[in-house]
């Protein structure tokens, strides 16, 4: 994907292996696997039955774990998460799992979301005397978990989580059990799976594959399953749940061999080409989608108008990530050093170029342009998804719609800025349809296309300027 120069990503994945004895060797291979939800750091943390350890650092996961790292892990069961940095911004002390000690007993978080009320919780912990180890807004579950006045370790957490709102797909780790719990509106995947007699939960069901595991079901929203060497309990911590699953994640962030919800992601990829299609015809000669998260939007597009499909762009994909740079200058340097067009295919062809969204506006007009360049005679450009209009607020690091050119240009004004000869969006009814989720079941959130928050936003989440309903 080309998440690094677009600047949309998702803040991180996460996994969870209880009774493997190999725990922190199979989630390292699980953390490869999410590796596309989160390049800035990784850590795994594992017990033993007695102690929780850590291993931790700021890269991929094969930078952070490619010096023998993991044969300091020894123990039963593993979490381990990988991260991009939204809420708390980067640095090594909010790479995850966080770890915390006390007297009774240590206990590692990982979490894959933002909490929308993190800053209203945290003055009010510091007021009661907390001192907070990182920016991230993951820490204040820790700090509602050892202030809460409950003896027991699952009723500490349901405690807990009672009172952050938001998007979180948690995984917490003690000496003796590993719980995992969703948001009440299931705004981020996380999936249970089996492998051999242990158990393994992780983001997306991608990471099962990669370890031998079988996917069992999802996590239900509003669900709190408590692993330990007895099996396993699911309770519920909320009955107050309403699913909304983030409408991105099938759009963009997860791989196209994963399954949400029991779809999978590169069919309804491909259905969302073939809606855009249907609704946005163009006469072309070629189709063809930027490398890697649009291929499927495009296969669709081009089978359901009947327009070929070409592999009009090539992804480099041994270039350092230090040419990827959060400047404007040398984000379209980096579209130069990611993306390549293949003149003989383009050249003297009307082309559509399929992507799945657009951010900036940068990425696609640098595009359009290398296009033009390569020879091609017409570029239309087609996007499989409606105008990213609004921030998000629940782990995508686009929290202001200043960042967003579709906030306050019409789609002529972005086509011209792109310099295509036309350009055409998905429509939010045909989101809907292609995805095709089953709303008996819950729905999925389209907020960053309409405005409408499944969840209360809290003053102190929002930038200045903004303005959310929900």
């Amino acid at each position: 994907m080309l998440a690094e120069i677009k600047g949309l990503n998702e803040e991180c994945g996460v996994f969870g292996i209880w009774g493997h004895e190999n725990a922190s060797q199979i989630a390292y291979y699980g953390l490869h696997s999410l590796q596309h939800r989160g390049q800035e750091g990784a850590g795994i943390a594992v017990t033993n039955g007695e102690k929780v350890s850590v291993a931790k650092g700021v890269g991929l996961v094969n930078e952070v774990f490619g010096h023998g790292e993991l044969n300091q892990l020894q123990g039963k069961a593993a979490i381990g998460h990988v991260r991009y940095a939204t809420a708390g911004g980067g640095g090594f002390e909010n790479v995850q799992p966080l770890h915390f000690r006390s007297h009774n007993g240590s206990i590692a978080l990982a979490h894959n979301g933002n909490l929308v009320n993190a800053n209203a919780l945290k003055h009010q912990l510091e007021n009661q005397g907390s001192i907070f180890q990182s920016t991230s807004d993951t820490e204040v579950l820790a700090h509602l978990i050892k202030r809460s006045g409950y003896s027991d370790m699952k009723d500490k957490v349901k405690n807990a989580l009672s009172m952050v709102k938001g998007a979180y797909a948690f995984v917490i780790l003690t000496e003796d059990a590993m719980m995992v719990a969703l948001d009440p509106n299931g705004l981020r995947p996380l999936s249970l799976g089996r492998l051999g007699d242990a158990y393994v939960v992780a983001s997306e069901t991608c990471a099962f594959d990669i370890v031998g595991a079988v996917h069992e079901r999802d996590v239900e929203p509003g669900e709190l399953l408590i692993i330990d060497d007895e099996g396993i309990k699911s309770e519920r911590f909320t009955l107050n749940v309403n699913r909304a699953i983030c409408s991105m994640e099938y759009i963009y962030f997860s791989r196209p061999d994963s399954n949400i919800d029991g779809i999978n992601v590169h069919s309804a990829r491909k259905n969302l080409g073939k809606q855009l299609a249907m609704e946005s015809p163009i006469e072309a000669d070629v189709v063809t989608g930027v490398p890697d998260s649009s291929i499927s939007a495009a296969i669709g597009f081009a089978e359901q108008s009947g327009i070929p499909y070409e592999l009009g762009l090539i992804k480099n994909r041994y270039v350092g990530r230090t040419f990827i740079q959060p400047s404007q200058e040398l984000r379209e340097q980096g579209v130069k050093m990611k993306l390549s067009p293949v003149r003989k295919i383009v050249e003297g062809k009307r082309v559509v170029m399929v992507d799945d969204s657009i951010v900036r506006g940068t990425t696609s007009r640098r595009i359009v342009r290398m296009l033009r360049e390569a020879g091609a005679k017409e570029v239309h450009v087609r996007i499989s998804a409606p105008p990213i209009k609004n921030p998000c607020f629940y782990g995508i690091d686009t929290s202001s719609s200043s960042e967003l050119i579709a906030a306050t240009r019409s789609v002529q004004e972005i086509c011209e800025l792109i310099e295509a000869d036309s350009l055409e969006f998905l429509s939010n009814e045909g989101l809907i349809e292609a995805i095709g989720r089953d709303y008996e079941n819950g729905g999925q959130c389209m907020a960053c296309f309409t405005g409408k928050y499944p969840t209360e936003i809290y003053p102190d989440t929002v930038h200045p300027h903004e303005k959310v309903t929900c």
